[in-house]
């Protein structure tokens, strides 16, 4: 992989946690209220065409018009969830010892089903390591990451998600073997609503950005490093626990 691309969040010039926090909030909500209803007035549309109209349209190009609807909707959800989660508990976030061999096996487990569908191979290096930092936040970038890698990633290909010891922290990867970030996009991908491959997603390019806003929150890094038609790896370093061991 021969470019990187890293975020390290400026302490001194980054606002107060809670303005950030709200922000997002605010530009998620917003934006999502119309894109929720399309998503609800295809699937009502949809299944009423499908009660009345069987016999005059083939059945399997409609529930495939559904089943795209309700997966948007889905995900716009999950958004709008991770937003207000990440406004609401800012003031009162609690950081501890978080063991990332439950949560890798768990995040594996979790996202097995839509990597089967896709052809994709995806792998959880077990570990005993553990990070000072906030479950559920983490739990949300990780997640926003391997959802990413299965989007981009071919049949046939790898997700491996794992971890190392740097120092006085631990570095968490989640590696894939997808089509890989141009040079002259990696500094827009952290941007609301970009998109790399409109064709490969219905999505609203902002799962990215979530994570950004997490990392933040958190005080952890980002680093990225990929190469067109091989691969990306987004790595997180986190402060590692008293009783991690790698």
């Amino acid at each position: 992989m021969r470019t990187i691309e890293s975020f390290a969040p400026n302490m001194q010039d980054q606002k107060p946690k809670t303005v950030v926090a709200q922000e997002f909030q605010t530009t998620i909500v917003g934006m999502m209220g119309h894109d929720l209803r399309q998503s609800l007035q295809v699937i009502e549309s949809t299944y009423s065409l499908l009660r009345s109209r069987l016999e005059q349209v083939p059945q399997q190009a409609w529930l495939d018009r559904g089943e795209r609807a309700v997966k948007k909707l889905t995900e716009q959800l999950n958004c709008l969830i991770d937003a207000f989660y990440l406004a609401e508990r800012t003031n009162a976030l609690t950081v501890s010892s978080v063991g990332l061999g439950p949560l890798f096996w768990r995040l594996r487990h979790e996202n097995e089903d839509a990597t089967i569908q896709a052809g994709i191979d995806l792998r959880a290096v077990a570990t005993n390591a553990h990070v000072m930092s906030n479950p559920v936040l983490l739990d949300c970038i990780l997640q926003n990451l391997l959802t990413n890698a299965t989007r981009y990633t071919e049949p046939g290909g790898r997700i491996l998600i794992g971890c190392r010891r740097k120092g006085s922290e631990i570095r968490i990867d989640v590696y894939d073997t997808g089509i890989g970030i141009p040079d002259e996009q990696l500094p827009r991908i952290f941007e609301s609503f970009t998109r790399l491959a409109p064709e490969r997603s219905n999505g609203l390019g902002i799962g990215l950005s979530i994570v950004r806003r997490a990392i933040e929150v958190l005080g952890h890094r980002i680093e990225v490093r990929s190469m067109v038609g091989e691969g990306s790896l987004f790595s997180i370093y986190a402060p590692a626990a008293a009783m991690a061991a790698s």
